[in-house]
């Protein structure tokens, strides 16, 4: 049970969706105190009100800056962390040379926990507090993520990859193998304190139609898990799936014939869709997961989300670390900002910080535990400085008390350096040197 402490700054989340409600959906206390106890947040409101009744309780002072709920990633590979910034190749290629060989090495369960712990220690740093986390084929490695994350106190939505086709002989399972595996396993961590079991064959290419049936199978049998795949990322990878499933309509007609789509359900990248496939994410309540940075690095195509916003389809945002090109949601806001500039759309900022937490949380049916710094919410929370760098500082001094402002100064130039502190269930993480 963590102690109780008081964060004083500046209290800014979003009580519904800006998009549709405007400014008002955005709540800001200048000078505020967040309390946190017994891993939740307890108490929060003007520094006015709350500072007499805080008593002898340790009061961490970050005044001028913002306090925000912990960032959210709805798509990222905890095994792709060395190969970021593998040069010169797009997704198919890029698998093969780089991605399978990394990933064999979390055969051995000591380098996937070395793995998991660096993984985590990276997130946090970052101010990302819960991801929707891709492991590999192994099972073991799944164990190794799941236990770095309790350790952690972190809320995590993670899977053992399910590939039992097109991929290297020592990243492949069975249909079979893999559902007992997963079922052992989401038996042993769903709902295990804060971590949720996501099943997650990697794409409808490496899954047989048997184990595509048994990713079913196990959505139905256990009450509350996610799944978490690929879709619509690259013209080979579609055509790929044309030969493989030659009765299907399109990609996304494959993950609907097998009955994996849902509100659960999350579709990495679903770039390039058609108009049928955009009404079967909208009809299933699917998620669109935007991965911009792995979208420009692997020159896979420009994500429409006005077209899908149009269409009824929920959207999250992500950063697909190792294709992605950055832990940091910050970066990974600017670059959907940019992406979507050449598609002749806008991301405010408000739309922006909105999507790293509660709109994040709200795809995933968990804003009653985080996304927001309401009472009762866990207590994951980011301190942000706008003035974190002498770039920064100079760029602020231009921003006269405007929060829009400010907050699209931290997504274009912001990254790690500036989250100045990351808590965790109400504790102060602190990145290992």
């Amino acid at each position: 049970m963590t102690a109780p402490r008081a964060l004083r700054g500046r209290l800014l989340d979003f009580t519904a969706d800006p998009a549709a409600a405007g400014a008002a959906a955005l709540r800001l206390v200048d000078d505020g105190i967040l309390v946190m106890e017994g891993g939740r947040i307890t108490r929060r409101g003007p520094a006015a009100d709350l500072l007499p009744t805080l008593g002898a309780m340790p009061l961490d002072d970050h005044s001028g800056k913002l306090i925000l709920p912990g960032f959210i990633d709805l798509h990222i590979h905890y095994p792709q962390s060395r190969v970021i910034a593998a040069f010169g190749t797009q997704l198919m290629d890029w698998l093969e040379r780089y991605t399978f060989p990394e990933e064999s090495r979390l055969a051995d369960p000591a380098v996937a926990s070395a793995m998991a712990r660096f993984f985590i220690d990276e997130l946090l740093a970052n101010g990302t507090t819960t991801a929707v986390v891709y492991g590999t084929v192994h099972a073991a490695a799944a164990d190794a993520f799941f236990e770095a994350s309790a350790a952690a106190h972190t809320r995590m939505i993670a899977g053992k990859s399910m590939m039992d086709r097109n991929a290297p002989t020592w990243l492949t399972d069975t249909a079979k193998g893999s559902y007992d595996s997963v079922k052992d396993l989401i038996t042993r961590w769903h709902g295990n304190g804060r971590q949720l079991y996501a099943v997650t064959p990697r794409f409808a290419i490496t899954s047989t139609d048997e184990q595509m049936e048994a990713c079913a199978a196990l959505m139905q049998e256990h009450e509350g898990v996610y799944l978490q795949t690929h879709l619509s990322e690259n013209d080979k990878e579609i055509a790929f799936v044309r030969e493989l499933y030659p009765w299907a309509r399109n990609y996304a007609d494959v993950y609907r014939h097998f009955g994996v789509m849902g509100p659960r359900s999350l579709f990495g990248h679903s770039i390039h869709l058609d108009d049928s496939e955009v009404a079967m994410l909208a009809d299933s309540g699917s998620i669109a997961v935007f991965c911009p940075t792995s979208n420009t690095f692997l020159g896979s195509g420009l994500f429409d989300r006005d077209r899908l916003a149009a269409g009824g389809v929920r959207i999250g945002l992500a950063t697909d670390v190792g294709g992605g090109t950055s832990y940091s949601m910050l970066a990974t806001a600017g670059e959907a900002y940019k992406v979507l500039q050449l598609r002749r759309q806008t991301l405010r900022p408000l739309d922006a910080f909105h999507m790293m937490t509660r709109g994040n949380a709200e795809v995933l049916g968990l804003t009653h535990e985080i996304g927001t710094l309401d009472v009762g919410s866990e207590a994951d929370v980011v301190i942000l400085d706008a003035r974190a760098t002498p770039a920064m500082a100079h760029r602020m001094t231009a921003v006269e008390d405007d929060i829009e402002q400010e907050l699209f100064v931290l997504m274009i130039m912001g990254d790690d350096r500036s989250v100045a502190v990351t808590y965790v269930a109400g504790e102060r993480a602190v990145r290992p040197r």
